[in-house]
């Protein structure tokens, strides 16, 4: 059991409304466990049950473009980077999102768009009318509501859980996350093949719903609408939010170590590896989906163990583990030889050490940028992360297949593995490393200039 489940609960069985725990002020020394906070469990569910019927859609979209539609590879692979498109104007979203007083709303809003977007695609297949500019629009648009509600969630995060827990809280996302990724393609296809993809896709539009349903039931305590002096213009919040990240030592080096690490996973991609596993390895598909399905497990036990592991060993060095851990084990797949078994198992537990690995990164940067990041600048830190770390990815993929075409597989890979771990070389020179534990650490720690850490002129002063 995680760390917040271990903890004496408070008398209360849920925090008062009136006196939400402000960042970086230190929480009563005996604090709520998580699965007793019906705020905390309420958001946890209904992001569990959307995740789940993510990857209902991440199989369903592509099936509807090849089965219905005739899509090439080409235009299966634009269906995919129209997804994470939208992401690249995340700096801009972050900067207007940071200056809305109700982020809850905006999840909500974000969660309802997207079950709208994606409901028009059964209408359409009832119709006959379904088309690929439709899928294409739809792809937009759901990746838009995706960096709506990734932007608004970092100060709806901070308010919902005590930062004591931040770490707790990170793992317990991240396990239902993971656990979708183990079982979730599994469900999805069942119920693809017992109702056909556009049919299923409502399964999806309905987790979103209950997702919004749950969220917009949350009590928190959010800042009054902004009065008095005018914000300044757009461009200029999303340039002060990213210049902040450039100045800060911490978040420059993780922004760093997060996109190189990115880039370099990209580069040998899951397409590049299932290809390779293929073609390198001579397994089959059956065995390649045992073997990644195995190798799934490895993100759930990561999830699960990144707490222990941070009190164990402190959050910073969990980091660099982490960075480390999450792309070194492609170098282990690219080598595997011997046997068939063999080889089916080394890729097993590439996958099984890498999913470890990326949970570990994960769950303690998230809990160590909730600590640093001025309230007023959350949403504005998040669309810049969520630019410049997202952007990247379709450049890593790109880069991975002329490589692949120019080197063959096996050392395309092992540059992935190779150049992910240079990643580490954006965090040992910085603070990072020394960082043991959240006590103590809040946005004025690393001296990121007084100037950037004040609340923006006429904007309640509370935190978000």
């Amino acid at each position: 059991m995680s760390a917040g489940a271990e903890q004496s609960p408070e008398s209360s069985p849920q925090p008062p409304e009136s006196s939400p725990q402000p960042p970086g002020i230190s929480p009563p020394a005996r604090a709520l466990s998580l699965w007793r906070d019906r705020r905390f469990t309420r958001f946890w569910a209904g992001n569990t049950v959307s995740q789940f019927g993510d990857r209902i859609t991440e199989l369903a979209l592509p099936l509807i473009a090849v089965s219905a539609l005739g899509a090439s590879a080409n235009q299966v692979a634009w269906l995919t980077a129209l997804i994470w498109a939208p992401n690249l104007l995340g700096i801009f979203l972050g900067a207007w999102v940071d200056q809305r007083p109700r982020k809850r709303r905006l999840m909500v809003l974000a969660d309802v768009l997207r079950a709208a977007v994606l409901l028009s695609l059964p209408v359409a297949y009832v119709l006959g009318t379904v088309t690929l500019p439709q899928l294409y629009l739809v792809a937009v648009l759901a990746g838009a509501g995706e960096v709506l509600f990734n932007t608004a969630y970092p100060p709806f995060f901070v308010r919902l859980v005590p930062r004591t827990s931040y770490v707790d809280a990170n793992s317990k996302i991240s396990t239902s996350r993971s656990a979708s990724y183990v079982a979730g393609p599994a469900i999805g296809g069942a119920l693809i093949q017992a109702l056909t993809a556009p049919v299923a896709i409502v399964v999806d539009a309905l987790t979103f719903l209950v997702s919004a349903v749950l969220i917009g039931r949350i009590p928190v305590q959010e800042e009054a609408p902004t009065t008095g002096e005018a914000a300044p213009p757009l461009l200029r919040r999303a340039r002060e939010g990213l210049a902040f990240v450039v100045r800060h030592p911490v978040l420059r080096a993780s922004l760093g170590c997060a996109t190189t690490v990115n880039f370099f996973t990209f580069v040998a991609g899951s397409g590049l590896v299932v290809l390779f596993a293929t073609r390198g390895l001579g397994l089959s598909a059956g065995a390649i989906g045992l073997a990644l399905g195995i190798g799934a497990t490895g993100a759930l036990l990561g999830a699960v163990s990144a707490p222990r592991i941070s009190r164990r060993i402190g959050i910073g060095r969990g980091i660099l583990v982490g960075a480390v851990l999450f792309p070194a084990p492609i170098a282990l797949a690219a080598v595997a030889d011997g046997p068939l078994w063999l080889r089916a198992a080394t890729l097993a537990g590439s996958e099984f050490l890498s999913g470890f690995g990326v949970m570990l990164f994960d769950i303690n940067l998230n809990s160590l940028q909730a600590a640093v990041i001025p309230d007023h600048l959350r949403s504005r830190v998040a669309g810049a992360f969520g630019t410049v770390n997202y952007g990247v990815r379709p450049l890593g993929a790109v880069a991975g297949g002329a490589l692949a075409t120019l080197l063959g597989l096996r050392p395309t890979l092992l540059i992935a593995a190779a150049g992910g771990c240079l990643s580490l070389l954006w965090l040992l020179p910085s603070p990072i490393p020394r960082i043991r534990s959240l006590d103590g650490v809040d946005a004025g720690t690393f001296g990121a200039g007084e100037a950037d850490t004040a609340p923006v002129a006429g904007r309640d002063t509370e935190a978000v």
